[in-house]
């Protein structure tokens, strides 16, 4: 029996078809079947994630892992899925995304072209549910985890990060760093986020980190995500993620995020009718709002 060389890891909170759509995308891989195990994290889901889940597992066999995990947390899941993995790559595929026929071979091939090479990402192509909307600056467009960082495989320096809907990782790294910090991250119905930054930085240090255009993915969109109030509220709370990441309480932070918040609103106020303008100031004014959140909230605990 071939042994396991690659662990895809799917972490799922209560999106059972979802769930059972990313899982069969892998099961239709080039790369050998027998070197993958699909191993799905479900994070204290309260729908039909089990049933599909043992399912598709009654008919594909046991290559497919179900594992319960009760503390709830996007990084707690992660992290368990890392103790489960037994290959030697562990490739994270997001619950509503779906992986082209190519992308455990093509992840692979990046890895073993050279050892050095801790982290892979690769393409993610969005699936809308209804029309991208088309009044999103385009320097935000990454907020819905989209990315075509290059037309060809090359490094990624920082601060350029592959997105965690189509991250892999050598699992051997995890022997030399800790895993995803638990402080960050998606628990529930909360937008935490920045722990594929914060983990990628602390990477970079002894490895490479690397992108291919040809592991792509498809990553669907729902028609919820496409509105005003979900992207600002996406945008507050990755300044709380920012904040949280870096941990900074300092007066001079809360100063300067005060100012920049106001300067914001003024700004907004001078351009309330010139609606892309309006809308990057309201942006900011969100993100400035979080990371007072982040600090004042996270970071200052009593």
């Amino acid at each position: 029996m071939m042994d396991i060389a690659v662990t895809v890891a799917i972490c799922t909170h209560n999106r059972a078809k979802d769930t059972g759509e990313a899982i069969e995308s892998v099961l239709h891989q080039s790369y050998a079947n027998e070197a993958i195990e699909i191993v799905v994290i479900d994070n204290r889901s309260t729908d039909q994630t089990t049933e599909v889940v043992n399912g598709l597992r009654r008919r594909f066999g046991s290559r497919i892992r179900y594992v319960y995990e009760n503390r709830l947390g996007l990084s707690v899941a992660r992290n368990r899925a890392i103790q489960e993995a037994k290959g030697k790559y562990i490739l994270f595929l997001d619950d509503d995304a779906l992986a082209s026929q190519d992308w455990v071979y093509e992840i692979v091939d990046v890895f073993e072209s050279d050892p050095e090479i801790g982290c892979v990402g690769g393409k993610i192509d969005p699936i809308w549910e209804a029309q991208e909307p088309d009044w999103i600056p385009e320097e935000h467009r990454s907020v819905f985890t989209i990315l075509n960082y290059s037309n060809e495989v090359q490094e990624m320096p920082a601060p350029f990060i592959p997105y965690g809907a189509n991250v892999a990782f050598r699992r051997d790294v995890f022997n030399e760093i800790k895993p995803f910090r638990e402080d960050l991250g998606r628990v529930g119905s909360n937008l935490l986020s920045s722990e594929e930054s914060e983990l990628i930085a602390r990477l970079r240090v002894s490895y490479k980190v690397y992108y291919t255009p040809f592991a792509q993915v498809g990553h669907k969109i729902a028609k919820e995500r496409t509105t005003k109030s979900w992207f600002l509220k996406r945008m507050f709370w990755q300044g709380v993620s920012d904040a949280v990441k870096r941990q900074d309480t300092s007066f001079i932070a809360i100063t300067k995020h005060t100012i920049r918040m106001m300067q914001a609103i003024m700004s907004a106020l001078l351009s309330i009718f010139h609606f892309k303008t309006f809308i990057r100031q309201i942006i900011k004014i969100c993100y400035r709002n979080g990371s007072l959140f982040g600090i004042l909230r996270y970071n200052s605990r009593g």
